[in-house]
C-alpha cells in the first residue's frame, strides 16, 4: 500500500472549502489562491488523487455523522410505535382578567403517528404485502428443433 502524499496547508484549505461549497473556483480563492489562476488551480486539485481521497474520507465521515442510517430509522419508528416518544406543543391557558400564558407540554406520540410508523416498520419487513416472493436459481434450458441443447 502507498503512503498516501500530505497535503499542503493551501490544498487542505481548498479541500475544506471544497466540500462546503462544491465549487473549485470559489474554494481556491477562499484558499488564497489569485483570482487570475483560481479556476485552473481548482481544477488541478481535484484532478490530485491525494487531495480527492481527502475530500472523498472527510465528506464520508460527515455524511455518517449527519445522515441515520438505516438501524437509527428502524429505531425510532420502533420507539414511536410502542409509545417511547413524546413531542413538544405549545398550550395557551387562562390566567384570569382577560390575561393568557404560554408554556411548552409534552405529549405523546398521536395514534395517526403510531399508525405511520406501523405501516412504515411493515413495508420494510414485507407484512402488508400480497406479493409473493417467486426468486429462484432455476437455469433454464431450451431444446432447438435439431435436439442440441441452448442455454
Amino acid at each position: 500500500m502507498s503512503k498516501m502524499k500530505k497535503l499542503s496547508i493551501k490544498q487542505k484549505k481548498f479541500a475544506d472549502e471544497y466540500i462546503i461549497t462544491g465549487n473549485a473556483t470559489e474554494s481556491a480563492i477562499r484558499a488564497g489562491y489569485s483570482e487570475n489562476t483560481a479556476r485552473q488551480m481548482g481544477n488541478e486539485n481535484l484532478t490530485k488523487p491525494y487531495i480527492k481521497s481527502y475530500i472523498d474520507e472527510r465528506l464520508a465521515i460527515i455524511d455518517s455523522e449527519k445522515i441515520a442510517d438505516q438501524k437509527e430509522v428502524m429505531e425510532y419508528l420502533t420507539r414511536i410505535l410502542r409509545d417511547e416518544e413524546t413531542e413538544e406543543m405549545i398550550v395557551v391557558e387562562g390566567d384570569g382578567d382577560g390575561y393568557s400564558s404560554a408554556k411548552r407540554v409534552d405529549k405523546g406520540i398521536s395514534a395517526k403517528d403510531k399508525i405511520k410508523a406501523a405501516e412504515l416498520l411493515g413495508k420494510r419487513y414485507g407484512i402488508w404485502t400480497d406479493k409473493v416472493d417467486m426468486t429462484s436459481n432455476l437455469t433454464l434450458v431450451f431444446e432447438d428443433d435439431y435436439g442440441e441443447e441452448e442455454s
